[in-house]
């Protein structure tokens, strides 16, 4: 079965897959980040003032993605470099995926790339007020990207907002959960496991 997690920038779509992951310990959950598959920042875009955007499907490598999803479905085991932001290309990890009962994806372009949804089981949308989305990215950015404030704000509103209007927003109504992330989510997440459990009753017999 796969469960695919998709979100805009700080919704939580990692913390949410690895408690997914870990509720399911058991079956040994394969987890699968799309964000394994940006391409070098010399293959990315540039915006009108010269600034690199991160935040296009064009920023990953979709086709090399659809194709390792399907062979873990297919029940292949894959080999992807583990993405690090600012990490020299030949410093990224190369780490080995095994197939597994379950996979959980996460990503951006979840929806945006028909080839990615059409293999999913099971889909869940974060829904998180953009004003939190915003503070966990400032703390993000500048803890351990070393970003300034300047610039986190500059691609808040140049490349952030823009992405979510136009490629993850208007695809919230084909999600099979929508979680509220906010004071709610220990609920939400006991409401999530509750949609899930009949799905996956028979991978546990």
């Amino acid at each position: 079965m796969i469960i695919g997690i998709c979100g805009g920038s700080g919704s939580g779509k990692t913390t949410l897959l690895k408690r997914l992951a870990s509720f399911y310990g058991e079956l040994h959950p394969t987890v699968f980040s799309m964000d394994n598959y940006y391409r070098p920042i010399d293959e990315q875009h540039l915006d009108s003032n010269g600034e690199v955007n991160f935040d296009l499907p064009s920023a990953l490598d979709k086709e090399r993605l659809v194709s390792d999803l399907q062979e873990l479905k297919n029940g292949n085991p894959i080999e992807v470099k583990e993405y690090h932001f600012n990490a020299p290309p030949n410093k990224n990890v190369l780490i080995t995926l095994d197939p597994s009962p379950i996979i959980i994806v996460e990503g951006l372009f979840l929806f945006h790339y028909t080839e990615v949804n059409q293999l999913l089981d099971f889909s869940v949308f974060m829904d998180v007020d953009p004003n939190v989305q915003l503070d966990r990215r400032l703390y993000r950015d500048q803890e351990t990207r070393g970003y300034s404030r300047e610039a986190i704000i500059y691609q808040w509103n140049n490349h952030v907002t823009p992405c979510y209007q136009q490629y993850l927003e208007p695809y919230v109504r084909l999600a099979d959960f929508v979680f509220k992330n906010d004071q709610r989510s220990d609920f939400e997440f006991e409401r999530l496991i509750q949609c899930l459990s009949p799905k996956l009753l028979c991978l546990k017999e």
